[in-house]
């Protein structure tokens, strides 16, 4: 499969690329009829394209082929993440999507110093279908914001294993990562939780995890959390 992917929303025997797609393909990449390039659209299958010829604002691109991607981690992993200041929240979705999250929550709690907005919203998403793209998956994993901590964590309510980094537990109460086929981490915002939070955690079926005795900052824990999990679930072998 060409390096050069693109996502589109439909597959058919000829696809127009378009919008920022058709930018990165035409201004970045310079691409031109004959050349080759892969499409996806979120199912987990990789085309093999040519491009066949440029119209006005759009590439059109001729299918020749499919496969499904080998990429795609067989762990099934929501991470879930307070709203991080600055750039942060986007290095965790780009991190996250790398190590094989299969989605991302952004919520708000109590110690949250920043907010959630549509834009960022789309530009997580943005940042996700990049990433997605350079680690060469084959689907890119949704970016969805949650209002408040419960909301967040009823959404990892069907998972196997729950786990809530709270960073005032002397040590984790069990084992992190394991047998499970799926897994909803949380870790919070540069403020961390509040008794009260880890309570509601606690009510609601999660277990608490220590990332060591050294306080790691927000973007850190959550990486090296999901890294912990995606190891000990055989996908970083």
């Amino acid at each position: 499969m060409a390096r050069n992917r693109f996502f589109v929303e439909k597959i058919a025997d000829e696809v127009l690329l378009t919008g920022d797609e058709y930018r990165h393909a035409k201004n970045v990449l310079r691409l031109g009829t004959g050349d080759e390039v892969t499409l996806l659209d979120g199912s987990g299958a990789e085309y093999s394209a040519i491009v066949v010829r440029s119209e006005k604002n759009a590439l059109a691109v001729h299918v020749v082929g499919s496969a499904p991607s080998d990429r795609e981690p067989r762990a099934d992993v929501l991470l879930l993440i307070g709203a991080l200041k600055g750039d942060k929240t986007e290095l965790v979705v780009q991190k996250a999507v790398e190590l094989g999250a299969n989605k991302i929550g952004v919520f708000s709690s109590r110690y949250c110093a920043a907010y959630m907005s549509e834009n960022k919203l789309e530009r997580l998403n943005r940042v996700s279908r990049e990433a997605a793209k350079q680690c060469m998956r084959a689907r890119a994993p949704e970016v969805v914001c949650f209002s408040a901590l419960g909301e967040a964590l009823d959404a990892g309510a069907g998972y196997e294993s729950k786990l809530f980094a709270c960073e005032f537990l002397e040590k984790s109460e069990g084992e992190i990562g394991g047998n499970s086929s799926s897994y909803c981490l949380v870790v919070g915002s540069e403020g961390g939780f509040s008794e009260e939070e880890w309570a509601l955690a606690k009510q609601k079926g999660y277990m608490g995890v220590s990332l060591g005795r050294r306080i790691l900052r927000a973007e850190t824990a959550a990486i090296a959390l999901l890294a912990v999990v995606m190891e000990r679930a055989g996908e970083l072998k």
